[in-house]
């Protein structure tokens, strides 16, 4: 197994469309829509919610809807991404001992390696169009990380970026993961962000294929339960600045 040390630029990204090169980038221009539409769904199913990314896209690059954030949990399961074997060969239990806990494994259309959902983590799908300002998805990642970050800092939490890897981190542990699929400029799937998850999940797997690394969660590191209500407030508030839409609405 390679540490993270010898993977080198790490960046989860499942693209689709036209070619990434060429494209004026401006970083701090604001993203193609001036508001961001917050969809709060509770605990939904991971095959659900990815119809549901699934139509919002389409409506998004139709014009349809505007710039939409879905943050939401999902019930235990495992997901895998679109490279290789998308982290196949990182779960570690069997699909026995997978089918009688109830979790089971998504492939999901996503970049990066196998991850863990369930019950206390904040997922977040943003359903965004790139287009014109801010088409250039090493950026995209980068400003989803300074969100996670600002959100930890809230807390009082020193999370950071570690050069390589994609995620947002204290110490050697995760604390939020991201993969993304960016179709046509269309954004969907997105990052987890333990809040107060059971880490003992995490067992099952090597995280995102990093075997010498570790996760944790906002409340691990607290020592107290976190709302996860309030998480979210936060992340929608941040991921609005960040972005810099004018205006928000829940």
């Amino acid at each position: 197994m390679r540490s993270d040390t010898e993977r080198g630029t790490d960046l989860r990204v499942a693209w689709v469309g036209e070619d990434r090169s060429g494209q004026t980038h401006q970083p701090h221009g604001p993203i193609g829509s001036t508001h961001l539409s917050v969809r709060r769904l509770g605990v939904v199913p991971y095959t659900e919610a990815l119809a549901l990314q699934r139509s919002l896209v389409e409506d998004r690059r139709a014009g349809r809807i505007g710039d939409t954030l879905l943050l939401l949990q999902h019930p235990h399961v495992i997901t895998v991404g679109v490279r290789g074997d998308g982290g196949r060969s990182h779960i570690l239990a069997t699909p026995d001992a997978l089918a009688a806990r109830g979790i089971a494994v998504h492939e999901t259309g996503r970049g990066g390696d196998v991850t863990y959902h369930g019950p206390g983590q904040l997922v977040g799908y943003p359903i965004f169009d790139l287009s014109p300002d801010r088409r250039d998805v090493h950026q995209y990642v980068r400003d989803v990380e300074e969100v996670l970050i600002r959100t930890a800092a809230d807390y009082g939490i020193g999370a950071e970026r570690v050069a390589g890897l994609t995620g947002v981190w204290v110490g050697r542990e995760k604390l939020a993961a991201i993969g993304v699929r960016i179709a046509r400029w269309i954004t969907s799937h997105g990052f987890a962000l333990n809040v107060s998850t059971n880490l003992d999940y995490f067992n099952l797997i090597i995280p995102c294929g990093i075997a010498d690394r570790g996760v944790t969660s906002l409340s691990r590191l607290l020592g107290r339960a976190v709302e996860l209500g309030d998480v979210e407030r936060r992340v929608a508030n941040h991921l609005s600045n960040v972005f810099q839409f004018s205006s928000l609405s829940t």
